[in-house]
């Protein structure tokens, strides 16, 4: 694997990740009592007709494969969309967003509750310091209904994350979020119809705006793991911490505090340790091993 390569995937996750922030942006800039439910149909919706285009990915012969791990990831999905608008509406984006990296810490807690996965030293440190960064970012004084939001969507993106293993191993990336985003439009529409709220045009123009920057998130991490093994530049994720606290104090006067700037090292630089050490466990495992005799 060239540097060059792994260089190229490691700027399409830092494009990534700062066009996932700008489809919190999105969010973040609906008018306070904006109707969520109508809000998240209409994301919803947006993201399937944006997925429209790459409809030949698509196995029609096993069209609805795996329909009930689908459902169930679906509306997951749902709550954590819910949940999120919650988180950003009310928090700076810089703390929602620190909370939302507790997801890949429950994904190995639950990896391990569930498939029986062993963690190593160093995910069970990432694991204990990553709750204990959250302890510290959000303060007993400061634990309210957004808190709990924006750790009710990183619980949902852990699920999601973990029940990918139950999905047909032969649907593509698209073909899975297509039928994803297919099966909450009924939830997501009934939601809206009885939430009740005069449609809005300033709805429709930030559900475009967050359904088509989170499209391209997905996109781009998609273009980037296909190039190289993730353990070699997942770190690169991370990014999105740093975009969400250059943007929030740019363009939301958020001024992030010592309680955050220690309690996010405390969940990410366990989960980037984490990541170096497969790598390096990779690079051994394809290194040439000495013949004997």
């Amino acid at each position: 694997m060239s540097g060059k390569t792994v260089n190229s995937a490691i700027l399409l996750l830092i494009i990534g990740n700062a066009m996932a922030i700008a489809s919190d942006v999105f969010i973040k800039l609906l008018e306070p009592g904006a109707p969520v439910f109508q809000f998240a149909f209409l994301r919803c919706l947006l993201t399937l007709l944006f997925l429209l285009p790459l409809a030949g990915q698509i196995n029609r012969r096993a069209l609805f494969s795996g329909l009930r791990v689908h459902t169930v990831r679906a509306h997951i999905h749902l709550a954590g969309i819910l949940c999120m608008v919650v988180a950003l509406s009310n928090l700076p984006l810089a703390t929602a967003n620190a909370l939302f990296y507790g997801a890949p810490i429950l994904v190995m807690a639950l990896s391990a509750l569930v498939f029986r996965e062993r963690l190593t030293a160093v995910s069970m440190l990432a694991v204990f310091s990553g709750f204990a960064g959250i302890v510290v970012i959000l303060r007993p004084v400061e634990f309210n209904w957004a808190a709990i939001a924006a750790l009710g969507a990183a619980l949902a993106l852990a699920i999601n994350a973990v029940m990918v293993r139950k999905l047909p191993k032969q649907q593509s990336t698209v073909h899975k979020l297509f039928l994803n985003y297919l099966l909450i439009l009924p939830a997501a529409g009934a939601l809206a119809l009885w939430e009740g709220a005069a449609w809005s045009p300033g709805i429709l123009v930030s559900a475009a705006g967050s359904a088509f920057f989170i499209l391209g998130y997905n996109i781009t991490v998609l273009l980037a793991y296909q190039q190289v093994d993730a353990n070699q530049v997942t770190s690169a994720e991370y990014t999105g911490l740093i975009w969400a606290v250059m943007i929030g104090w740019i363009g939301f006067s958020e001024m992030p505090d010592l309680w955050f700037a220690v309690g996010s090292a405390m969940i990410v630089v366990p989960l980037m340790m984490v990541g170096l050490r497969s790598r390096d466990r990779s690079r051994r495992e394809l290194r040439p091993q000495p013949m004997n005799g």
